[in-house]
């Protein structure tokens, strides 16, 4: 297959991640010939996934993606063979052998370990072993086991090859599912919210059953047995994000008709972490009327307040003289009591205490609260399977229109034809030179030359497997957002994310807990401080004792992750200007910075083409020969996708299977 790729495209795209993807269906869309590969070495091994640093993966997927990366670490730059094809007139820019992206990866295993047989993987297609000995911390880099609770390691060991979200193919419908009710309905909300997304023998493997309820009898004795056995239940995000339900990223999947690729779910409740304690912070109109943590004369404050924010742009003078001060201290000037200066900082604008202004302040507000209601009673959505979906749905778009993929296919450089200063091939692992007229290359694919000038902020990351939610309630399945504030000069705040079975990202009994800030040291060093306030770790002694004030902590796994955003251009050392480059994840809690970026490059590239406009109709496609009006099929989609219907309170788009 590989061997045979026509030679000569439009757009060549390198990496799978978020934008790439959007501008890939794009140009295909509006019918461009699209080639997109992901090829970036690991190891021995080359990219099988789609999403780069925008993964998901199951559990023993993680543990293979964290192996090949210590052994990434190894990896000697060979002579390349592919210099003897560049002519004299031209010259190459070679693409990097080594993915830099992820550092400082740290892994603990808190479950008991006690592994008597071999483990295997439920609906695994081969043995998986996991190596499970102890190893001591001064070594951790060096080692692929997994340690004990009190050590340290860079990766763990898995025999099994990388393997992704059960939803690889993105063969979902897409629907938004209210994950706000609670007792029987919200207890049994996986039974109904699942909808096929690969084979049926792996959604069969995903989908929680009645009797694997029964499997626990008692939901804190859970091992790392049985985490193994139950990996593929779980699909760990990379990078932890959320949308905003009137975001760049929702509309666009509205506009496109994406969103039929995906399935979501809402976040159910906005945390706070106040003195030590966790306690839930209302945000809507009834939140606030039915709180009992507020008194009568707090809620008035609270909605006269909040009443404000959404108008703000029409009484200036009301902000005017405090544009100069922090959020903070402007929210110290209103009538405002201490615990509601909290709740609208930390939990609802999400600001820094320190460096986001009053009008940055203002802004993050209203955009909270103008995204109240539209799909739920908080402003997020939450895409079921993991964020890893997103990229895979735009892919299926691009496939749709015609769009040519191919992972595990290396690119080896960039050719540059030394007149001209443009970009005109790529030349791949086997030799075969492809033409095209414009190239998007993801950050993480150029060399250290090329990047040399470039300054790289990092995202300190941890991913968490517990036992219990950090605040309890009468249901299990609550899908929370909490903020910890910084609390010494130089750190930042910690998001905390945490996700139930019923998001189809972790096994029953546990959650899957995302922690995420930017990075002023390691991963470990910044966010260890905040798991230990919030978690405890597990251990053998605490399991006769059911009262355990906070939840324990089964697995947890410390990595930096580089933050390629906002980085100029002419950082770059010498691209052509026909080579667009692409940002990783940011730190921000939404995806409007992969869309805009994306839609920025699409009109460098197609500067008088829709960006993603709607599919025609199937009734309204025109075949040749037809005396129909092509400008029909546009004109009666778009409306119609645009539109706001009653609809979207429950659906992002039709759940209708696209024809293969």
């Amino acid at each position: 297959m590989a061997d045979n790729l026509p030679s000569e495209f439009d757009v060549i795209v390198i990496g799978t991640g978020l934008p790439e993807s959007i501008i890939a269906a794009a140009c295909s869309r509006s019918g461009q010939r699209v080639l997109h590969v992901d090829s970036l070495p690991l190891a021995n091994s080359i990219k099988s996934y789609y999403g780069g640093n925008w993964a998901s993966f199951s559990f023993s997927g993680l543990l293979s993606w964290l192996k090949e990366y210590q052994e990434n670490s190894d990896i000697v730059n060979e002579s390349p063979a592919w210099q003897e094809q560049i002519l004299e007139n031209e010259e190459a820019i070679a693409l990097s052998r080594k993915d830099k992206t992820i550092q400082h990866v740290e892994v603990f295993c808190y479950a008991s370990q006690d592994l008597h047989e071999d483990v295997e993987e439920a609906g695994a297609l081969q043995k998986n072993h996991a190596a499970v000995t102890s190893a001591n911390s001064t070594e951790a880099a060096d080692s692929a086991c997994l340690p004990t609770e009190d050590e340290s390691l860079s990766t763990a060991s898995c025999e099994r090859p990388a393997e992704q979200t059960p939803s690889s193919d993105a063969e979902s419908a897409l629907e938004v599912n209210d994950a706000e009710a609670t007792g029987e309905k919200e207890n049994h909300c996986d039974d109904k919210t699942c909808v096929p997304s690969t084979s049926e023998e792996e959604t069969g493997e995903n989908v929680p059953t009645v009797e694997d309820t029964a499997e626990q009898p008692k939901k804190n004795r859970i091992t790392y047995a049985q985490i193994i056995k139950e990996g593929r239940r779980f699909n760990i995000d990379l990078v932890s994000k959320l949308l905003y339900s009137r975001g760049l990223l929702i509309d666009l999947l509205i506009k496109s008709n994406v969103s039929r690729y995906a399935e979501f779910k809402n976040i159910t409740r906005i945390l706070a972490f106040r003195e030590g304690r966790v306690e839930q912070v209302p945000c809507s109109r009834a939140d606030v009327f039915n709180s009992k943590q507020l008194t009568m004369v707090e809620k008035r404050m609270l909605m006269k307040f909040l009443t404000f924010c959404m108008e703000y742009e029409e009484h200036p003078d009301e902000y005017k003289a405090y544009e100069e001060i922090t959020f903070s201290e402007y929210l110290k000037t209103q009538k405002l009591t201490p615990n509601l200066q909290y709740f609208v900082l930390h939990s609802i604008a999400m600001t820094s205490e320190t460096a986001s202004s009053t009008i940055d302040g203002l802004k993050a507000t209203k955009n909270f609260l103008h995204c109240l209601g539209r799909y739920g009673n908080t402003p997020f959505l939450f895409p079921l399977y993991g964020q890893g979906e997103l990229p895979q749905c735009f892919c299926r778009m691009c496939a749709v229109f015609g769009g040519i993929y191919c992972l595990r296919h290396s690119v080896q450089c960039l050719v540059v034809d030394k007149e001209s200063r443009k970009c005109k091939a790529i030349i791949d692992q086997f030799g075969q030179r492809i033409i095209s007229k414009h190239f998007l290359v993801e950050d993480s694919y150029f060399s250290e030359n090329t990047c040399s000038h470039v300054r790289y902020r990092q995202i300190s990351r941890a991913v968490l497997i517990t036992d219990r939610s950090v605040l309890k309630t009468d249901s299990d399945q609550q899908i929370s957002i909490l903020t910890v504030p910084a609390e010494e000069p130089g750190t930042f705040a910690v998001r905390v994310i945490e996700l139930c079975s019923s998001t189809m990202t972790c096994m029953k009994g546990t959650y899957l807990v995302h922690l995420t800030c930017t990075s002023s040291k390691t991963a470990r060093e910044d966010l260890e401080p905040v798991v230990q306030k919030l978690f405890t770790p597990y251990t053998e002694t605490e399991i006769e004792n059911e009262e355990v004030e906070k939840p324990r902590l089964l697995w947890a796994l410390y990595f930096n992750m580089r933050d390629s955003s906002d980085i100029s251009r002419s950082s770059y050392n010498d691209l052509p200007s026909n080579v667009y480059v692409c940002s990783g994840p940011d730190c921000s809690l939404g995806s409007d910075n992969a869309v805009k970026q994306a839609e920025t490059l699409f009109h460098q590239i197609c500067p008088n083409e829709d960006f993603c406009p709607p599919p025609p109709n199937p009734e309204d496609i025109i075949l040749d020969g037809d005396s129909v009006q092509p400008e029909a099929s546009e004109s009666s989609a778009i409306p119609e996708a645009n539109s706001e219907t009653p609809r979207e309170s429950a659906n992002l788009g039709n759940p209708e299977e696209p024809s293969e």
